[in-house]
């Protein structure tokens, strides 16, 4: 079984003061992509002392620690989650802005072998796409 956020940082010697622990919590229960206000406004809903600069603070230290992926979804506000969740690609619907997390074997494998024609092997790779709902008649 995979380890906790709040395990990941213990394991790698990162003070953890009752607000990170907080912070860590909300992380782990998180099954979307929130950014910092959001983390923000649940973590305060836990500890209303906790700050937004606090959060911000939190973020960084556990994304330079590699506990969490720092994602852009193009709207100008950083996102994140847990560096340790399965693999997956994401799609981003540029209207909404619902994300569509996905694994597509076919995607895959053409990463792979794009990456040995060019004489590399792959150590891993983030794919965004982003696109508009097709409407009746344009093949959806």
């Amino acid at each position: 079984m995979r380890e906790t956020i709040l395990e990941r940082c213990e394991a790698k010697g990162l003070r953890m003061t009752g607000q990170r622990r907080v912070i860590a919590q909300v992380l782990e229960a998180a099954d979307d992509h929130p950014n910092v206000e959001e983390l923000h406004a649940r973590a305060a809903a836990i500890d209303p002392r906790i700050s937004l600069a606090t959060v911000y603070r939190t973020v960084k230290l556990f994304d330079s620690a590699g506990i969490l992926d720092r994602i852009d979804f193009g709207d100008g506000r950083a996102r994140y989650e847990d560096a340790e969740r399965a693999h997956h690609d994401h799609l981003i619907d540029v209207t909404t802005g619902q994300v569509i997390e996905f694994v597509d074997p076919e995607i895959e494998a053409l990463q792979e072998r794009i990456a040995r024609r060019l004489g590399y092997r792959l150590m891993g790779h983030r794919l965004e796409l982003f696109g508009v709902p097709l409407k009746r008649g344009d093949g959806g």
